[in-house]
């Protein structure tokens, strides 16, 4: 069973800790690029030091942003790579599934309908509120974009993946011994990361509904499926088509996307609408396609 495979008595909490900070001290050394650039333009070219998120998302062009955003996640990915075999001693794939090597077919299929979804609810969303939207496409900057982002953005969604739906889930089940408690700490933990995403201030709290929401769908469909394909491939689609289909002047990723949004957000029912109609659809789908059962005993079980 996929927590299970992280059991160990010499796997104490403490380790998962230290862990971490060794995966936050890669993602840092990650950012040195995106610093170093700062720095030169505004020790040559007279441009202001950036002081909140809202300004670090204009600071570049856009497309250098976005590469300079996600590069760090690149040094992560190897953070989590080293505290996983050298401190906790366990394979790589330990923490993705428990298969013998990873189902592509699976992280085929979940970003497949994902990504439909995605683009239906995007392409219903313009037909019925043609005027929150621009067209924003520009063809030699949207490529630049879409290699930028078929590049890095699943490697920031799949180091997501393995900190949370993985390395965390299987840390919190070295300490409670059960299923329901590594569940509901990763979700929690997930969402309220995303604090500080300019969302957040923009729309309000309310948002953390959506973040928490996703945070609880990924980790089910991991508990379930006995490894993280299904929830690789969800998160990537979310982000990546996301950030080629719409941007807006106050969201994370500041993109050369097809539209922008230019309404004035609400926390309104389609925060909401997709956590408790969507994602419970979605584990429907999951669960009659790969034969889930005993949906109580796999998330809240002891070990």
């Amino acid at each position: 069973m996929f927590l299970e495979q992280g059991i160990n008595e010499k796997n104490k909490f403490w380790n998962y800790l230290l862990g971490l900070v060794i995966i936050v001290v890669a993602s840092f050394l990650g950012q040195i690029p995106m610093l170093a650039m700062i720095l030169f333009e505004t020790a040559f070219k007279g441009k202001s030091y950036p002081t909140t998120d809202a300004e670090l998302l204009h600071f570049f062009e856009p497309n250098l942003n976005l590469f300079l955003l996600l590069i760090s996640y690149v040094a992560a990915l190897g953070g989590v790579y080293f505290v996983v075999r050298f401190l906790h001693q366990q394979t790589f794939l330990s923490i993705v599934t428990t298969r013998k090597k990873i189902d592509w077919k699976r992280v085929l299929f979940s970003f497949s309908i994902w990504t439909l979804i995605t683009i239906v609810s995007t392409l219903v969303t313009y037909y019925l509120n043609p005027s929150d939207f621009e067209i924003n496409f520009q063809p030699i900057p949207f490529l630049i974009l879409l290699v930028i982002a078929v590049l890095l953005i699943p490697v920031q969604t799949t180091v997501e993946e393995l900190i949370f739906r993985g390395y965390l889930m299987q840390g919190f089940a070295n300490l409670s011994r059960n299923k329901w408690l590594p569940l509901l700490m990763t979700s929690a933990i997930f969402g309220l990361l995303h604090l500080s995403n300019p969302e957040v201030s923009k729309i309000g709290n309310i948002i953390m509904v959506y973040y928490i929401g996703t945070g609880l769908l990924l980790g089910i469909i991991t508990l379930m499926d006995d490894g993280m394909e299904l929830a690789l491939g969800f998160h990537a689609a979310n982000n990546l088509i996301g950030a080629l289909l719409v941007t807006s002047d106050w969201t994370a990723f500041q993109t050369y996307s097809i539209f922008k949004d230019v309404s004035e957000p609400e926390a309104g029912f389609d925060i909401i609408f997709p956590v408790i109609v969507i994602y419970p659809l979605l584990l429907l789908i999951f669960g009659y396609k790969y034969k889930w059962t005993e949906w109580v005993k796999k998330l809240t079980e002891s070990i």
